[in-house]
């Protein structure tokens, strides 16, 4: 007994140096990489951009995106007092671009955000422990497989009615799946290294070992392909309200306007056009900074 006593404290420090691959360092090498990508940067200053004036609204938009008039309505761009001119209903168009980038990203981070919280516990969890959980949560995850991701978000968002709260849980509930997928994929990898083996010998709980030593090892897998998630996120909403199904008037959304734009299409083709530019914009970007950060963690790159 007192061999094993005298053994433990040795094992624990293996298990801790086993680990740092995932410690700061790590992150500052990952983050230094995606920063000397020119691709990453620009990526990276357009979704700050955007953020921005998503946030600072309310300082920022040239005129009340609400405030419609019959006399101005599709102004081309460049008119005198609207930059990039007016909508169907006389109403700025930059304001609206700007106000509707609050709705668009909230629908693109707010559901990618809960599905990663809930899809990587199950993922863990099914991961981790193997066996009948890992049966029963995967079956589970295997059934909301059958069916296409937009097919799955249209159906749910159609069945709970329209509306930006019901659209978020659609599609939360169509994300949750694949991330749990990812997350007990690379849990199953992770949970036979020495250090978490290591770990059980020093007679850690489970808990213990999954919050200190998995999740450090695994989160970072998972939330580079979440990232990659927000594009689908905010290209699937864009959609939903497109159809009617997702944010409804005189809310301003990009999905919602191109819907209402699409008739004006050939006398304002420009005007038409911008929500559609603002979410290929986004989308892009958000795919294109997740794929830099999966090479930056690639270590054998």
């Amino acid at each position: 007994m007192s061999g094993l006593t005298a053994i433990r404290p040795a094992v624990a420090e293996a298990a801790v140096a086993v680990a740092r691959p995932t410690s700061r360092g790590y992150w500052g090498k990952v983050i230094r990489r995606v920063l000397r990508d020119p691709t990453a940067v620009v990526c990276l200053v357009l979704l700050i951009g955007i953020i921005l004036a998503a946030v600072l609204a309310p300082w920022v938009s040239p005129d009340d995106p609400y405030k419609t008039s019959m006399l101005r309505r599709l102004k081309p761009p460049l008119s005198p007092g609207h930059l990039l001119g007016t909508d169907e209903l006389g109403r700025d168009m930059l304001s609206r671009l700007i106000y509707g980038g609050r709705v668009s990203l909230s629908m693109g981070l707010v559901p990618v955000a809960l599905a990663t919280l809930m899809g990587g516990m199950l993922g863990v969890c099914a991961g981790y422990f193997g066996r009948h959980v890992n049966a029963v949560i995967m079956r589970i995850v295997d059934v909301f497989y059958a069916f296409p991701s937009v097919l799955l978000a249209v159906a749910m968002a159609g069945a709970l009615g329209a509306g930006i709260v019901n659209s978020l849980i659609s599609l939360t509930l169509v994300f949750i799946p694949p991330i749990a997928r990812v997350a007990e994929s690379v849990t199953t990898q992770v949970r036979n290294q020495d250090f978490v083996e290591a770990a059980r010998a020093t007679g850690a709980s489970s808990m213990r070992i999954i919050v200190q030593h998995v999740l450090a090892n695994v989160a970072g897998p998972i939330l580079t392909y979440a990232a990659s998630l927000v594009s689908v996120a905010i290209i699937i909403a864009s959609g939903l309200s497109f159809l009617g199904l997702g944010a409804s008037p005189p809310i301003a959304d990009w999905g919602l306007m191109l819907n209402t734009l699409r008739q004006a299409i050939y006398v304002a083709p420009i005007n038409a056009v911008l929500p559609g530019v603002m979410i290929f914009i986004a989308s892009v970007s958000f795919n294109l900074l997740s794929d830099s950060f999966r090479g930056a963690m690639d270590t054998r790159a």
